[in-house]
């Protein structure tokens, strides 16, 4: 045992620690570089199939908007087709730069919930699991109403049967996403933006509320077995 409890063994721990510790510093933004490109690859790889799957659920309801072409798909592989045969290929990737901002919403969602769980912190020495299930909420809630009016041209765009600006037929450019915004507000009101937001507000905020309660247990209950009690404040 005293062999163990050396000096000389604690030195070296001691600069393992600190080693570990500069390459970590050193490094992280090459990790945190690596998360959002992940976002980013994902976004590219999985867009085509979103703008299908839009078009294919909004096929055949009845609109009161005289600039929304009908479409006509006999199943998946058939308006992959016709998507690139009437539109181009670049078709298949509309929304995209709308779904890269988007990229932004769980950074949103977890900053407030850490910081809302701070605030609670300095009031109570634990949280219970209702308090754990509200800030989730509200956290997802503030998420979801920031980013919300890009999920909205995010879906005009994926459904992309739009007579847009003539003037630039580019539906993923910045130039179309700030007419798309333009055009609801002018059409429907700021409120236009935020059409459909309950619904969005229903599915998402009670998942994300319920997602960190368990989390906030299962992280308590692994400090628990690991004797680190004291570690973790829930």
């Amino acid at each position: 045992m005293a062999s163990v409890l050396s000096y000389e063994n604690l030195v070296h721990a001691v600069a393992g620690a600190v080693g570990s510790v500069t390459a970590m510093t050193v490094f992280f933004p090459l990790d945190t570089a690596r998360l959002r490109l992940q976002g980013v690859v994902n976004v590219l790889l999985t867009t085509p199939l979103w703008v299908v799957n839009t078009r294919l659920k909004l096929q055949g309801a009845k609109f009161r908007n005289e600039d929304i072409v009908p479409t006509n798909y006999r199943g998946i592989f058939d308006a992959f087709h016709q998507i690139v045969r009437d539109e181009g290929l670049l078709s298949l990737w509309n929304g995209t730069f709308p779904s890269l901002l988007l990229v932004f919403n769980p950074a949103i969602h977890f900053m407030f919930y850490e910081g809302l769980k701070r605030q609670l912190l300095k009031k109570r020495k634990k949280l219970s699991s209702l308090d754990v299930f509200i800030i989730g909420a509200v956290a997802k809630a503030i998420a979801t109403i920031v980013t919300y009016p890009m999920q909205t041209v995010q879906s005009i765009l994926r459904f992309g049967r739009h007579r847009l600006n003539p003037e630039n037929r580019t539906l993923g450019s910045l130039r179309n996403i700030l007419y798309l915004l333009h055009q609801r507000i002018r059409r429907f009101g700021i409120m236009g933006l935020y059409k459909g937001l309950e619904a969005k507000l229903l599915q998402t905020v009670l998942t994300a509320a319920l997602m960190f309660l368990v989390y906030e247990k299962l992280t308590a209950a692994t400090f628990t077995v690991m004797g680190l009690k004291n570690a973790h404040k829930h």
